[in-house]
Formats: structure tokens, C-alpha cells, sequence
């Protein structure tokens, strides 16, 4: 069982700021940025590599909320970044597919 899979459980504490029956969002423990939330879907996909088709619901759903929980944030009017790791080489630490989302400081490019 992942970190995110027993913080979806309740086994683990966690500052969540959002749920629903598809997706859970909360503040990461080392953030990058002033603003760092991580969107988890509930179901269990290794990595973005692993989705299959019938996880597009699940993948759009994470991107949408992804949107409205920036903006809640007050991240819309300046701008924010949305990252997904795949594998150790990206920088991958939890093997459970999760999108974060960054801002509150201005982001550079190329990123990494």
C-alpha cells in the first residue's frame, strides 16, 4: 500500500482540502512553491505511463480540478504550474499517479 493510498484511507494524517468519490487533493509536505497541492485520484495508477483508456474519466477529472482548486487557491490571476512526474528519473517519489499544482512565485523554464 502507497503514502497516498493510506492517506486516502484515513491511516495517515493529512492537511486535505478537497475529496470527492474520484479524487483527493492536499498540501504537500515539502512544498516547492509558496502554493503546492497534490490531486490524487482514488483509484490506483502507478504512474501516467500505466493509465489505460478506460481511465480517461478519471485522468480529465484530475485536470479539471485541478483548475478549480488553483483558482480557489488564488492562483488564477498570476498563474500556476501543473506537473506530473513518471518514474524515479523525473522525480517520481510515490509510485500513485498525482498532479501538482504550483504558484505563488514566478516559474522558470525549462523546469527541473
Amino acid at each position: 500500500m502507497t503514502l497516498f493510498e493510506k492517506i486516502i484511507a484515513r491511516e495517515i494524517p493529512a492537511d486535505i482540502i478537497y475529496e470527492d468519490d474520484k479524487v483527493l487533493a492536499l498540501r504537500d509536505i515539502k512544498p516547492a512553491a509558496p502554493t503546492h497541492i497534490l490531486v490524487i485520484p482514488k483509484k490506483v495508477i502507478p504512474r501516467i505511463a500505466d493509465a489505460k483508456p478506460e481511465d480517461h474519466q478519471v485522468l480529465g477529472h484530475m485536470l479539471l480540478k485541478a483548475a478549480e482548486i488553483a483558482e480557489k487557491a488564488g492562483l488564477a490571476s498570476g498563474g500556476f504550474r501543473l506537473v506530473i512526474n513518471n518514474g524515479p528519473d523525473a522525480g517520481e517519489s510515490v509510485p500513485h499517479l498525482h498532479l501538482h499544482i504550483l504558484g505563488g512565485r514566478p516559474m522558470s523554464w525549462p523546469p527541473g
